[in-house]
């Protein structure tokens, strides 16, 4: 088979090249052809000479974009580009910082038993992070699952094969949220326990913050389904605080409020003209091999 890693990089440079070594000693009794496709979104810092070796890789290709897109767009232009540009049975997209660990490629691999139609999820089972952002993360989940109906337990690490590259690229959500995208248009997914690994250098780039976007850019994906369930909990709640009235009781209806505004907000990335078009965002390939 031939299967292409996705890996997009924003300045975290010796991460990515310590990944890259990681997956060669993983791939390389694997009787599969691996290339690497790297998405430099725009990075500020200048891109270290390659020292290590990339001989198990078929071709390493660096894309420069012109700009800095996010996470999510820079997955999403990587699909298109393997799509239109490339020979490849299935794509992993993984993250390059070492959260998406190289031992588990193997994993995914199996677990799709030749299956040139299934998707296979990374599903975490064990984070590396502080308590406050698993608590954090957890809270993520279940809003997602009581406001959407999806139980996402998975984020870009996934074996995806060509025919679900297709409807991806196809998909306009896939340029706002890939875990959401992925959701709309796959049902049956198979999937392997997960356990995050920890950043290779520095600390973590999901802030808080963060973790709130990419949790709202999920459901957005999902908006008329929240919607409804949000007007249905604010209907039930206001009836049951209708005696109790209160600066306190009211609190939850601002925050409704402004989560409806934020999702609907984060929605509107949701633009397949502008994904459609965006390769024209590639300055330049550097061919590392």
């Amino acid at each position: 088979m031939k299967i292409t890693i996705l890996i997009p990089v924003y300045n975290d440079w010796q991460s990515l090249f310590k990944l890259l070594e990681k997956i060669s000693y993983e791939i390389k009794n694997l009787d599969h052809k691996f290339s690497i496709i790297i998405i430099n979104d725009g990075s500020t810092e200048n891109i270290p000479e390659v020292k290590i070796g990339l001989d198990n890789f078929d071709f390493v290709k660096l894309l420069n974009i012109k700009s800095n897109m996010g996470h999510a767009r820079g997955i999403a232009l990587g699909l298109k580009f393997i799509l239109k540009k490339q020979d490849f049975d299935y794509i992993i997209p993984m993250d390059g910082d070492g959260e998406d660990r190289p031992e588990e490629i193997k994993d995914l691999i199996e677990k799709s038993q030749n299956d040139f139609k299934s998707v296979v999820t990374a599903n975490r089972v064990k984070r590396s992070e502080g308590i406050f952002f698993k608590i954090c993360y957890e809270l993520h989940k279940l809003m997602t699952l009581v406001f959407t109906g999806q139980n996402v337990k998975f984020g870009n690490f996934t074996l995806l094969p060509k025919s679900t590259v297709e409807k991806m690229v196809a998909e306009k959500a896939t340029w706002n949220s890939f875990s959401g995208a992925l959701c709309r248009i796959t049902k049956d997914r198979k999937s392997i326990p997960s356990i995050r690994g920890e950043r290779y250098f520095g600390p973590s780039k999901m802030s808080f913050f963060n973790l709130i976007e990419h949790s709202l850019s999920i459901i957005s994906v999902f908006k008329y389904t929240w919607l409804v369930r949000s007007i249905i909990f604010l209907v039930v709640y206001i009836y049951l605080i209708s005696s109790y009235i209160s600066a306190i009781t009211l609190i939850p209806l601002v925050v409704m409020i402004v989560l409806n505004t934020m999702i609907f907000k984060l929605s509107l990335r949701e633009n397949i003209n502008e994904y459609q078009d965006s390769l024209s965002k590639i300055s330049n390939i550097n061919i590392l091999k």
